[in-house]
């Protein structure tokens, strides 16, 4: 079994800064893709940011050089820097990732969801 464990969530004024953290354990062989997904209340979970396993990355346009993701592959760990934050970019932050086990079949997993709550 794999678990993704995120942290770093909380309440912010807008114009502040939080970062995220999202830690992956267990059956791993290696991983591919990480991301975070945000959804904010009545609207879809979209993509924020990803990475691939070779530090590729992909912004959503509303958070482009507010945000930036990273991972460290050693700890299978992904993170997401956020600036400047405003208030739209309230919502609950899911980590993902492509996890390849050691039979090297590949799954998708979640994180259980961060809340981040920017106040105007």
């Amino acid at each position: 079994q794999v678990q993704l464990v995120e942290s770093g969530g909380g309440l912010v004024q807008a114009g502040g800064s939080l970062r995220l953290s999202c830690a992956a354990s267990g059956n791993i062989f290696s991983i591919n893709d990480m991301g975070w997904y945000r959804q904010a209340p009545g609207k879809q979970r979209e993509l924020v940011a990803a990475v691939t396993s070779g530090c590729s990355t992909n912004y959503a346009d509303s958070v482009k050089g507010r945000v930036t993701i990273s991972r460290d592959n050693a700890n299978n760990t992904v993170y997401l820097q956020m600036n400047s934050l405003k208030p739209e970019d309230t919502g609950v932050y899911y980590c993902n990732a492509d996890i390849v086990g050691f039979t090297r079949r590949v799954y998708a997993y979640w994180g259980q969801g961060t809340p981040v709550t920017v106040s105007s």
